[in-house]
């Protein structure tokens, strides 16, 4: 007798929603339970004005799973025209460490300065400080560049 389960028994397709929906119904409940309200709608009463509250629902469809989003996802990204691309390896012969191109957008340095000090990732900066200071250098000719910008959203601007 086999237990082997399917692909479609195995997705979690509840996880997606749960981790980017919101609370649960007991999360919610503890939360009004402190904020001493009955209801979410009591809370909202109490805290936006009137004037600016939408009193319909939002037409957003159905929801979907994290694989089915980031499918939809890729097929709107296929629609994109590319001319030219800037990703990676542009300034030869540099390397961009794995550790720096991984996860780039799930990274809080591209918006936010606070970035908690993690060793494997400050060599990697470090590095990349160093390889665009080099890059300023031998385009400009100049005899001195400077990298000072902690967060890369700003530092990408002032490239």
């Amino acid at each position: 007798m086999s237990n082997a389960k399917s692909l479609e028994q195995l997705e979690q397709k509840q996880d997606f929603i749960r981790r980017h929906i919101g609370p649960s119904p007991a999360q919610v409940n503890d939360m009004l339970s402190a904020l001493e309200v009955s209801s979410v709608e009591e809370l909202i009463g109490q805290t936006v004005p009137a004037g600016i509250r939408l009193e319909q629902g939002l037409n957003i469809g159905e929801s979907r799973t994290e694989v089915e989003t980031l499918s939809y996802l890729k097929s709107v990204a296929s629609k994109n025209k590319v001319f030219k691309s800037y990703i990676g390896q542009g300034y030869h012969p540099t390397h961009v460490p794995h550790v720096i191109l991984r996860n780039v957008l799930e990274n809080p340095g591209w918006y936010t300065a606070y970035t908690p000090y993690q060793p494997e990732i400050a060599q990697g900066r470090l590095e990349s400080l160093l390889n665009f200071q080099t890059m300023t250098l031998d385009i400009t000719g100049l005899d001195l560049a400077s990298a000072s910008l902690l967060d890369e959203s700003t530092a990408a601007a002032e490239a």
